[in-house]
């Protein structure tokens, strides 16, 4: 089958479902088998995706904007994907500083304001963030920013573009590392009412580790927001996106620019909605100013995780694959530990990855000193599998970076005590982390007897004591992200 034809049997398929008439017999259908739509709006959700031309004429950009997210509302959608550069698209680069705006800026206002009046969730899939300027050094970067917003115009969360495209080709020459600054750490998932989101980007769609990261973290959504040159996207689009759906298993949403921006540069366009099996849900084909929709059904992915359990299968004692920088967790997502035996207050918990977690110590050798530690209680480092050990080494460093910054120290001890032998008290691998100063310790190896000594003739530190040190170390995590 052609692709012509494949995207006419897609926008007939479309077409049919959104008449009353068929909307009608669809509800019949699902009531003669038991479904009310009191229990599909539980767990089910239309989305929508835009397709738009974007140019430098900011106005004429958002006046798209503005009519996409009509038509989406229109269609009952939660929330609107919008692309990338749907702020604008420059004709040459001398544009782009004069044009882009910081995340508070005037656009972003407009963009908010429309959420808001029309009740719906918006991700504006890749805005042109204006970098503040530090230590007196000219700005001329920006972000490639994915920007979302709630229905109330709250900004809900921020991606900035991880994998910037230099590409050289005989067809394509472009070098996006020369105005774009890299984003420095991978989000985690946000909660949508379509469901578990995640944020990416145009290029990093050619990069299945983000998408297997995001998966692991909880994402049922991955969305890929992009300007697709059209020589790459006619040839890769379709296939990285259904790859990429299939092997997280779950739904992908690509918001697109379609058509010519420019005299210098064509965009593919095909805004696709794919199913976690795979299947093409929607598709706005090569129109310049389009929304599709579908329904995401959250309902499926545990039927699809149970009869092929991929991410059970994994081989975490050979491989693993390891997010590192992230975020906090939210809030809610908090919880007790255990360590061996003992529980470890969720109040003192400064940091969480997937495999271990960072908290304040109830014995300090010297000021700062904390433990990073397993969520799987394990003796030893020996019982610890690959991806455990990954994880562990990256979080154990991301500490030492914080805590050395924190207390403006350039050195550090860290230290694991393995076994009963060599000093370990708890039997649960963790980590010793400590900040180093001058005049610490009248000789450098003493610092191993003030650890074999401090669970026994050091005084312990209250509860808030270690609540209010935990929370100084969020509040500069939280700010340095």
């Amino acid at each position: 089958m052609s692709n012509t034809v494949k995207i006419l049997c897609r926008k007939v398929s479309s077409v049919i479902i959104s008449s009353s008439s068929q909307k009608q017999q669809l509800r019949s259908i699902m009531a003669t088998h038991g479904v009310s739509s009191a229990k599909r709006a539980s767990s089910a959700a239309i989305v929508a995706v835009g397709q738009m031309c974007s140019t430098d004429d900011k106005a004429d950009n958002l006046r798209q904007v503005e009519e996409l997210v009509r038509r989406a509302k229109a269609k009952e959608a939660k929330i609107l994907f919008l692309p990338e550069c749907c702020d604008f698209v420059v004709r040459d680069k001398s544009q782009l500083l004069r044009l882009a705006e910081p995340i508070d800026g005037q656009l972003m206002a407009k963009y908010r304001e429309l959420a808001k009046c029309h009740q719906i969730w918006l991700s504006l899939g890749g805005v042109h963030e204006l970098k503040a300027s530090g230590n007196g050094e000219p700005n001329n970067k920006t972000y490639n920013a994915h920007v979302l917003l709630n229905d109330k115009g709250e900004l809900a969360g921020v991606y900035r573009k991880l994998h910037l495209f230099d590409v050289q080709t005989e067809e394509v020459n472009m070098m996006e590392s020369s105005y774009v600054e890299p984003g420095n750490s991978l989000e985690r998932p946000f909660f949508t009412p379509a469901g578990r989101l995640g944020l990416q980007i145009c290029y990093d769609l050619r990069f299945s580790e983000t998408a297997l990261l995001l998966r692991k973290l909880g994402a049922q959504i991955l969305t890929y927001p992009s300007a697709f040159t059209y020589t790459t996207g006619k040839a890769h689009w379709e296939i990285l996106l259904r790859a990429r759906a299939i092997e997280t298993q779950c739904f992908v949403v690509a918001a697109a620019q379609q058509g010519w921006h420019n005299p210098k540069r064509q965009s593919w366009g095909h805004a696709m909605i794919i199913s976690p099996w795979g299947k093409v849900l929607a598709d706005c084909g090569e129109e310049a100013l389009c929304v599709a929709t579908a329904e995401v059904d959250l309902s499926m992915l545990e039927k699809l995780y149970k009869s092929m359990p991929c991410f059970e299968h994994r081989r975490n004692d050979i491989y693993s694959l390891t997010a590192f920088n992230l975020k906090l967790p939210n809030v809610e997502d908090a919880q007790d530990r255990a360590f061996a035996n003992n529980t470890v207050d969720k109040r003192t918990i400064f940091y969480e990855s997937e495999h271990c977690y960072a908290f304040t110590n109830l014995r300090c050798v010297v000021e700062g000193h904390v433990l990073v530690s397993t969520k799987r209680v394990t003796p030893r480092l020996n019982g610890l599998n690959c991806a455990e050990v990954t994880d562990l080494f990256a979080t154990v460093c991301m500490i030492q970076r914080m805590l050395e910054k924190v207390y403006g120290t350039t050195s550090a001890t860290v230290t694991v005590q393995d076994g009963a032998q060599a000093g370990q008290t708890v039997p649960h691998v963790h980590f010793h982390v400590m900040p180093r100063r001058n005049g610490d310790f009248g000789h450098n190896d003493q610092i191993y007897v003030k650890l074999e000594d401090h669970s026994e003739n050091m005084p312990p530190r209250t509860l808030q004591e270690r609540i209010d040190e935990a929370e100084k170390y969020r509040v500069y995590l939280q700010g340095s992200s």
